[in-house]
Formats: structure tokens, C-alpha cells, sequence
């Protein structure tokens, strides 16, 4: 059964401004399943739009060999599905769309944006709108509306009076089933043989595409040991140790990582009116299914009560709230705040000149406690502020703790209790 996507909207207005539209995202998300719907709601208004897929190998050395003649075959309304195995194409799209006034006539769809966004700035700067597109959402699972994640009283009201409620086995019960549609779908004692079969197929193959790995069972114990250490800070020394190779191998593997969407690395909040502060990313896998079948959780009860337990659910509330924007179409604001004094807020919204300090916490009854560290940005609002450095103040905005209470409600005067099935 098809689940209707929050981004379907932002396709549509984009395919309404731009000549072309790329939609990225990580392999089995559903990009070109959205697409080929949106496409089916065309043909039944009299518009026919073609569908190829690069992934078959024939067509995709005729676009490779003869890129003006493919594009002959396969001409407006298209989608082009995997278009970064075939970059050939995007110089004569460039000239096929320069011709025209017509817009969104042409779909892409890709998986591998560092290798993808290279090509297209150069060869589509000004022509193309670019979504990113991720794993399900609990709004979209809900089928209700989706929302930027903004702190304040009216959205937090709103949204817990929006979305159905559901308790802690439920929460571990999503983390370990995933946001990838098909294996979320499989029942629960297929759902290894479906992330065993998504690694070999497309996560292996992809990394082969992108770059030469000379040890792939080195790489797939990588892969293992950033799944185990999602939510923590990265330390290209311990990720080397896991796998046995050297750090600078270390950094250019997690970058492979990055560039086939496995990972977020979430830089660190930087400004000079904060002293003394830590400068390491935090890692964090994009699908918690995933995560955790690497990390050896195979069941939800188990992730639950093990020791990643807490880890994991830091994820999957940093999925939840990035994918709140990401779905309306929009850049997360998202850094995160730790200094050398050891204080850390799990996430910083940086959003109209204010900060907004989010803490996110497994519990149901979080207390005052849990935004003690929410005081070590107040120097950002200082009034003492010097006039050189005046551009880098800002305002503390209403924060939040992102946790597993049965509503949304204040806690202080600076924070919101805020539940996570409520984003």
C-alpha cells in the first residue's frame, strides 16, 4: 500500500519553478515510488511522463556512450532514475532545458549526492531545485500533516493534539523496524534477511561504485563500528582501531558514508562570544533499523533494555526532527553544543537570531534537571557583549526536551517537555 510522502507538495511546486528536479536521498526510501505516483496523478490529467532507470545496465551505457541520443529516446516529461551513474546526461539536459520555457519536464532521482551535486552545480547552476528525501517519518506513518520542528508553545501544543500518541515499547518497536518502507514492512523474523540483502545489494555496491575499498570486510566492520557509536562524538582514532586501519583511511570512509547517505555528521556549534568549546561532530546513522541489525540488536525489547538503548533513541529523535524539515522542502538548522568542561546540549536550532537548546531523554517524566546545561549559551545573549562582536549575539529561544512523556507541557520558563511521536 502507498504511503503518501510530505515532500509530494514540494516536488510539485518545484517541478512548477524549476526546469529540472532532483530528488536525493538514500538507496529504497522511496524516491522513485513518490515519483512514478506523482507521475500517475499526471497521466490521469492527459500528462505522460516516461520513466528509465540507470541501475539497468544497457541503458545505462547507451546514456553514457551517446548521451544526445538517449535523451532523443527519452525526451520531456522524464524520470531519469539514478542519474549519477550516468553524468554524461547532465551537460545535454542543460542544452535540452536552455532551449525551452517549459519546467519540470525533467525528473532525476539520485543516491549519492557529493558525487551528484558536483555535476549538477556545474552543469544545471540555476535550472534545477534539489529535495532530499529520507527514511518515513512518524508523521507520514501517522499519515498526518508534517511540520518544521520550531519550538514554541503553539507548535508544541499543536502537534501533540495532531499526532497519535504511543508509548516506550512502541518507540523501540519503530527504532528497530526502520524508515526504509519495504523492510519496515517485512514481518519482524524477515527484517535481518531484508537489511542483510539492502547492504549487499546497494550499500556495497554503491561504496564499490564511489570509490576503490581494497578490504570490503574491513569496510563492513567500519560500518559496523559507526553504527555502534551513532549519537557519539567522532573519534577517527577508535574508528580506525575498530576496523584496523589507519585514521586517514578512517576519515575517508566515514565520507563515503556520508555521501551515500548512511550517515549525518552534525557539526558542532562555533561562535566566539562561547569559549572553550569542543570541536568534534557527532555521527548519526539515518536509518535506526539499520543501526542497530549492525550493532547486533535484533529485537526491540533487546535494543531497549541494552546498552545502546539511550544512544539509539538520541538518533532517532535526531532523524524525526531532521526529517521535520527536510519533508517541507527546507535545510535543518541543526548543530549541537559540547565544551571542554564536559557540558553538551544534544541539539542547537539556529533559527531568526535565537537559539533554541533541545535535550533529548528515553524517560517519560524529564525534570529540571535534564536543561541544566541549557545555561551555558546564555553568554550568546549577554548585554555585554562587545560592539565588534555584536553580529554574533543572539536570543535563547524556548527550548525543549524531546523524550517519551504522554504530552507536551512546560517545564520552565526556557523549556517544553515535548513528546517524540509528536514531531
Amino acid at each position: 500500500m502507498y504511503i503518501e510522502r510530505a515532500l509530494e507538495p514540494v516536488v510539485r511546486r518545484y517541478s512548477e519553478h524549476f526546469k529540472v528536479v532532483v530528488v536525493t536521498g538514500p538507496r529504497q526510501v522511496g524516491k522513485t515510488t513518490m515519483l512514478k505516483h506523482l507521475a500517475e496523478q499526471d497521466e490521469c490529467r492527459g500528462v505522460e511522463r516516461s520513466y528509465v532507470t540507470l541501475d539497468n545496465t544497457a541503458l545505462r551505457l547507451a546514456a553514457k556512450e551517446d548521451p544526445e541520443l538517449f535523451l532523443q529516446r527519452y525526451r520531456p516529461p522524464v524520470l531519469i532514475d539514478e542519474i549519477q551513474k550516468a553524468p554524461e546526461l547532465l551537460p545535454y539536459i542543460k542544452m535540452a532545458v536552455d532551449e525551452s520555457d517549459k519546467t519540470g519536464g525533467y525528473w532525476l532521482t539520485g543516491s549519492q549526492p557529493l558525487h551528484l551535486m558536483k555535476e549538477v552545480s556545474e552543469s544545471l547552476a540555476g535550472r534545477v531545485g534539489i529535495i532530499e528525501m529520507l527514511g518515513l517519518s512518524n508523521a507520514e506513518i501517522a499519515n498526518a500533516p508534517s511540520e518544521p520542528f520550531k519550538p514554541s508553545p503553539d507548535y508544541f501544543s499543536r502537534r501533540a493534539t495532531a499526532m497519535p500518541a504511543f508509548g516506550i515499547d512502541e518507540a523501540y518497536r519503530r527504532i528497530s523496524a526502520g524508515s526504509l518502507p519495504a523492510i519496515r514492512a517485512l514481518p519482524d523474523d524477515l527484517r535481518d534477511g531484508g537489511y542483510e540483502s539492502y547492504l549487499d545489494t546497494y550499500v556495497m555496491r554503491d561504496i564499490r561504485d564511489l570509490a576503490q575499498v581494497g578490504d570490503e570486510m574491513k569496510f563492513r566492520k567500519f560500518v559496523a563500528g559507526c553504527a555502534a557509536l551513532t549519537s557519539k562524538p567522532v573519534v577517527y582514532a577508535e574508528l580506525a582501531r575498530i576496523a584496523d586501519i589507519d585514521e586517514k583511511t578512517a576519515k575517508s570512509w566515514l565520507s563515503l558514508l556520508e555521501s551515500t547517505y548512511l550517515v549525518k555528521v552534525v557539526r558542532p556549534y562555533s561562535n566566539n562570544l562561547l569559549k572553550r568549546l569542543n570541536k568534534q561532530p557527532v555521527m548519526h546513522f539515518t536509518d535506526t533499523g539499520l543501526a542497530a541489525y549492525l550493532s547486533g540488536w535484533y529485537s526491540a525489547r533487546s535494543l531497549e533494555l541494552g546498552a545502546m538503548g539511550g544512544q539509539i533513541f538520541e538518533t532517532y529523535a535526531f532523524g524525526e526532527v531532521y526529517k521535520s524539515y527536510a519533508n517541507a522542502g527546507l535545510r535543518p538548522p541543526l548543530t549541537f553544543f559540547r565544551n571542554n568542561d564536559k557540558k553538551e546540549i544534544d541539539l542547537l536550532l539556529d533559527m531568526d537570531g535565537r537559539l533554541h537548546p533541545v535535550e533529548v531523554k528515553s524517560t517519560a517524566a524529564p525534570g529540571k534537571g535534564d536543561i541544566k546545561n541549557f545555561s551555558a549559551i546564555d553568554p550568546v545573549a549577554s548585554d555585554d557583549v562587545p560592539a565588534d562582536l555584536s553580529s554574533l549575539k543572539r536570543e535563547i529561544g524556548l527550548g525543549a526536551v524531546v523524550c517519551m512523556a504522554s504530552d507536551a507541557y512546560p517545564l520552565s520558563r526556557r523549556a517544553w517537555c515535548f513528546p517524540v511521536w509528536a514531531i
